[in-house]
């Protein structure tokens, strides 16, 4: 069987939980997150390895506007989701 990953949120993503709900989005971050904490490399949905401020992290897209992103601790076998809504603010 193969391990899942554990999932921990930022406070950041905690905030982010709460706009999911409102805009109805959260039946689409449930499968990414199912999808993450299988395999974070899977290759679908496509990601995208950040640069910059989130180098080290991915984002997948939750729809046109908001991403998911996420940073994977390989050796503790965790993702660190770090936000759920846009990263365009």
């Amino acid at each position: 069987m193969v391990e899942k990953y554990q999932l921990v949120y930022t406070k950041q993503a905690q905030k982010d939980a709460k706009k999911i709900l409102s805009a109805g989005l959260k039946i689409k971050v449930q499968r990414l997150l199912k999808v993450i904490e299988k395999d974070p490399f899977q290759a679908y949905p496509p990601f995208e390895k950040l640069l910059g401020d989130l180098s080290g992290a991915y984002s997948r897209r939750i729809n046109i506007q908001h991403r998911l992103v996420y940073q994977v601790i390989e050796e503790e076998k965790i993702i660190k989701v770090i936000r759920m809504w846009t990263h365009y603010e």
